[in-house]
C-alpha cells in the first residue's frame, strides 16, 4: 500500500501581515457601520411653553436695571524704578450706579478711596473720567461725577430699607472678576448685621444676603423684586474670597441720607454736641458703664446745657458727666453715640441721660455740626 506524506510549509510573514489587517479592517468597519449613520436628523424640540412668573420677573429686573449699573476701574500711577517714566495700572475694579441725570455715581469708597485716576464704564460702553465729589469712608460710600449726557444716564429707582423682611427675595447687579452685567438672586438672610468700615468704624444695620457678591460686585446695587434698590453691596465674608453665600450691603436709607450730603458739601455733616470722650479702653479701665466726657468744646450745645467735663483740681482728678443714654436708647461706645445721633437732623433737640457723681440726670440739647 502506497503511502502519501504531507510536508509543513511555512507560511509568509507578509501573508500573517496581510491576516491580521485584514481582521483589523473587518473589526473597525464593522464599529464604523455601528457608529455612524449617515441619515441621522436633528431631533424635534420639545415644545417648552410659557416661562415661570418668578423668571419672567428675574429677566425683567435685570433688563430694566442693568443700564443703571456701571463697571469703575481704579487706576494707580507709578514711576519705574529704571527709566524713571510715570505710568498707570489697573488697581482694582467694582461697580456702581447712576444717581441721577446730573452724572452723579454712587460706589464703594473702598473701591476708589487710593486710585489716581478713575474710569466709568457705561452699560453701552462708553467710558468716561470719573471725578470723586465726596465720600463717606465710615459707611463705606463715594459719589463720582461723570460728564455723560444726560439721555445716556439713567437713575436708578430706590426703594427703602426699613420695611424689609428676612426671607424676601433680592438680586445683585455688577461686574464681578471684569465681566459684563451679571445677575445673581438670593434672599435676605438677615438684617441689622454689623460690619467693620475700612476706617475701622462699625457699620450698622447692614443687610446680609445669599445673592452672590463676588469681587467687582462691590458698590453694586442690591434690588428688591420690584426692581428697587436696597442696598449697596460691600463686603463678603469668605476665606478664599469668593463668594460663600454670605454677603453684605449698606442699607438703601442710610445711603439716601448720606448721598445728598456728599453731593452739597463734599463730606457728610455730622449732628453733635461738641464733647470730647475717653477712650473704650479708659472707661473699661475706670469701670465706667457709657460715655466719659473729657472736654467741652467753649460755645457749644453741650457747653450751654452745662455738661461738664473732666478735670484736675489740686492734683486730683475730677471725673466728668458720664453719657448713658440719648433719648431712652443706651450708649455704650463712641459707635453707638454717633450712629443714634445720626438718625436726626442739625438742630433737632435731644435728651441725654447722664450721671453725674451719683446721681442720674436729663439735659436737654440742640444738635450742632461737628467734624
Amino acid at each position: 500500500m502506497e503511502q502519501h506524506t504531507f510536508s509543513r510549509k511555512k507560511l509568509s510573514p507578509w501573508l500573517i501581515v496581510g491576516l491580521i489587517l485584514l481582521g483589523l479592517w473587518w473589526i473597525s468597519d464593522r464599529g464604523d457601520r455601528a457608529k455612524y449613520d449617515k441619515k441621522a436628523e436633528p431631533r424635534v424640540v420639545a415644545a417648552r411653553g410659557d416661562l415661570a412668573e418668578d423668571e419672567k420677573n428675574t429677566i425683567a429686573v435685570f433688563q430694566e436695571i442693568s443700564p443703571s449699573v456701571v463697571y469703575i476701574t481704579s487706576i494707580e500711577v507709578r514711576r519705574s524704578l529704571f527709566s524713571l517714566n510715570v505710568y498707570e495700572i489697573p488697581q482694582g475694579t467694582g461697580s456702581g450706579f447712576v444717581w441721577d441725570r446730573e452724572g452723579r455715581v454712587v460706589t464703594n469708597y473702598h473701591v476708589v478711596g487710593d486710585a489716581n485716576r478713575v474710569e466709568v464704564t457705561l452699560g453701552d460702553n462708553s467710558v468716561y473720567k470719573g471725578i470723586l465729589v465726596g465720600a463717606a469712608p465710615d459707611r463705606d460710600i463715594a459719589v463720582l461725577q461723570i460728564s455723560a449726557p444726560a439721555d445716556e444716564l439713567k437713575p436708578i429707582p430706590l426703594g427703602d430699607s426699613e420695611s424689609l423682611q428676612v426671607g424676601q427675595k433680592v438680586f445683585a447687579i455688577g461686574n464681578p472678576f471684569g465681566l459684563d452685567h451679571t445677575i445673581t438672586s438670593g434672599i435676605v438672610s438677615a438684617l441689622d448685621r454689623e460690619i467693620t468700615a475700612i476706617t475701622g468704624r462699625t457699620i450698622q444695620g447692614v443687610i446680609q444676603t445669599d445673592a452672590a457678591i463676588n469681587p467687582g460686585n462691590s458698590g453694586g446695587p442690591l434690588l428688591d423684586s420690584s426692581g428697587r434698590l436696597i442696598g449697596v453691596n460691600t463686603a463678603i465674608y469668605s476665606p478664599s474670597g469668593a463668594s460663600a453665600g454670605i454677603g453684605f450691603a449698606v442699607p438703601v436709607d442710610v445711603v439716601n441720607r448720606v448721598v445728598p450730603e456728599i453731593i452739597r458739601h463734599g463730606k457728610v455733616i455730622r449732628p453733635g454736641i461738641g464733647v470730647s470722650l475717653a477712650s473704650d479702653r479708659i472707661a473699661q479701665r475706670l469701670e465706667i458703664n457709657g460715655l466719659l466726657v473729657i472736654g467741652v468744646q467753649p460755645g457749644s450745645s453741650a457747653d450751654k446745657a452745662g455738661i461738664r467735663e473732666t478735670r484736675q483740681v489740686r492734683g486730683k482728678i475730677i471725673l466728668g458727666d458720664i453719657i448713658l443714654a440719648v433719648n431712652g436708647v443706651p450708649v455704650k461706645s463712641y459707635d453707638d453715640l454717633r450712629d443714634e445721633l445720626e438718625r436726626y437732623q442739625i438742630g433737632e433737640k435731644v435728651t441725654l441721660i447722664i450721671q453725674r457723681d451719683e446721681e442720674h440726670i436729663e439735659i436737654g440739647l440742640r444738635l450742632e455740626e461737628v467734624e
